[in-house]
């Protein structure tokens, strides 16, 4: 065939798959559109469209790094094309990069000077942008910091006679007070703000002693089991609670980081867990994940779901004990389990992890960032983040870590899957995920891991979403980044 008629082939092919690729994306199957997209690249990678396209899906999956790489080039096939400078700028944005994205914004309306929808989206970067400068102009250092914990006396706080909701008598929560606040969240009642605070600060005072490896033994006989991602889907933990039972000495839980952001749960999600912790310290760990933090909460709806529901004091009150999390935990010395993986350098330890110094917002890199934001990649060795943070490890850095610690297994969490759980690396690594259809779109099943001692070995359920009142996702989030969602 001439190669005239060959490039014209590939070009109808490419625009074939293109096509294919945007019914997928329609239908919430995002890795499928990447895929698509990825194999129109391959066959016309000329076509700035296909790369804008695909970065889009890659937002959808949270990978924002590839996200902005392919905008990048998107701009580099064709720099007066407006849609590789937006789906560039929305990933940055979704990174908490304004500044990266008020470039990108600007250069949209250059571009499309009558698009009222750009004029609209510029205006609120320029906002964000502002919002943060101020922010930064007034902000105290970290060394001049006080306490915001040690300014709260929640007993001189009253409680309306009026208040019928939930009360915590004395200083003991109780399972009675837990069952009462979790039938008044259900029916979408707030909690007095006193036992609010009383919950929260006697949360921080736990994690506060504990190391930044927590050990965990599972007594032979007993049963412990791990929960991934919740993200303020609390409907779907209240059912996590029927499937399985309430946490409780008997009855022990883990749950591995992002308790909040995305879902507009989030509250009543980090009370919950917080009020068990209080009721029964061994009844439920908490480990931080990439979301228990300032940055991410003030983007993704924590922070203004807190301000809504709550006040202000209290997004400073969550950041601080969100900085008192561990980071990682390990069972019965067989069982690793962290928020999102591995390192960029061998040969850590567990007493590496255990000597890290976590009373602070999460670092843009070293054991402490790689530990809350990498993910496992299927070819061996290491590579960049599809998120723009942390790494991407292979088996063979899996198998190591295993060894040179004397450990069986791998559990993780921070990534979406389509059945809430995926076996990778050799079976070595399991990622659990247990916030079924994450986002109201993404169709996807939730899971947790039930090990019993002695043996520890997994045995992974499986659940799927229940309703919940018609609050949507992000539904306190940052203004701007709605518009992208």
């Amino acid at each position: 065939m001439p190669a005239m008629e060959t490039e014209n082939s590939n070009t109808s092919r490419a625009e074939d798959l293109k096509q294919l690729a945007n019914e997928a994306f329609k239908a919430h199957k995002y890795s499928q559109a990447i895929d698509l997209y990825t194999q129109a690249i391959e066959l016309n990678g000329e076509n700035a469209v296909y790369w804008a396209n695909r970065a889009f899906a890659h937002t959808k999956l949270e990978e924002y790094g590839s996200a902005i790489q392919d905008g990048t080039k998107a701009i580099e096939i064709d720099p007066r094309y407006s849609k590789g400078y937006y789906r560039r700028g929305a990933a940055y944005l979704a990174m908490g990069k304004f500044k990266d994205a008020l470039k990108d914004f600007q250069q949209v309306k250059k571009l499309c000077p009558n698009d009222p929808d750009a004029a609209k989206k510029l205006k609120e970067c320029e906002k964000a942008v502002m919002k943060l400068k101020f922010e930064e102009a007034i902000s105290v250092p970290e060394s001049q910091k006080r306490s915001v914990a040690d300014s709260i006396d929640y007993h001189t706080i009253e409680v309306e006679p009026q208040y019928a909701g939930a009360r915590i008598e004395g200083d003991v929560v109780t399972l009675d007070f837990v069952k009462k606040m979790l039938d008044d969240f259900k029916n979408q009642k707030n909690l007095h703000k006193r036992y609010a605070y009383q919950i929260v600060l006697q949360t921080r005072e736990m994690l506060q002693a504990l190391p930044s490896l927590v050990d965990i033994v599972v007594p032979e006989g007993k049963h412990f089991t791990v929960c991934g991602d919740v993200h303020g889907q609390f409907y779907d933990l209240l059912n996590i609670f029927e499937l399985n039972g309430l946490p409780s000495e008997e009855n022990p839980y883990l749950f591995n980081g992002d308790f909040v952001d995305r879902g507009s749960f989030s509250l009543e999600v980090i009370l919950t867990l917080f009020a068990f912790k209080c009721m029964c310290p061994s009844a439920i760990h908490l480990a931080r994940g990439n979301h228990e933090s300032k940055s991410m909460n003030k983007i993704y709806g924590f922070e203004g779901e807190v301000r809504s529901k709550l006040s202000e004091i209290f997004v400073e009150l969550f950041a601080e004990v969100f900085c008192c999390l561990p980071l990682a935990h390990v069972i019965n010395a067989k069982v690793f389990v962290v928020h999102g993986g591995l390192f960029s350098v061998d040969g850590v330890k567990l007493s590496d992890i255990r000597a890290i110094d976590r009373f602070c917002e999460p670092p843009e890199e070293g054991l402490m960032c790689e530990l809350l934001w990498s993910d496992p990649q299927p070819q061996p060795g290491r590579g960049p983040s599809k998120r723009g943070v942390g790494l991407s490890f292979g088996a063979d850095i899996t198998k190591r870590f295993l060894q040179e610690n004397n450990l069986d297994l791998v559990v993780r969490s921070h990534e979406v899957k389509d059945e809430g759980y995926e076996i990778e690396h050799d079976g070595k690594l399991i990622t659990v995920f247990s916030a079924p259809n994450y986002c109201d779109q993404m169709g996807n099943k939730g899971a947790f891991i039930r090990f019993e001692a002695p043996d520890m070995k997994p045995n992974i359920v499986t659940f799927s979403a229940v309703p919940h009142p018609d609050v949507k996702p992000m539904a306190y989030a940052n203004n701007f980044l709605r518009m992208f969602s």
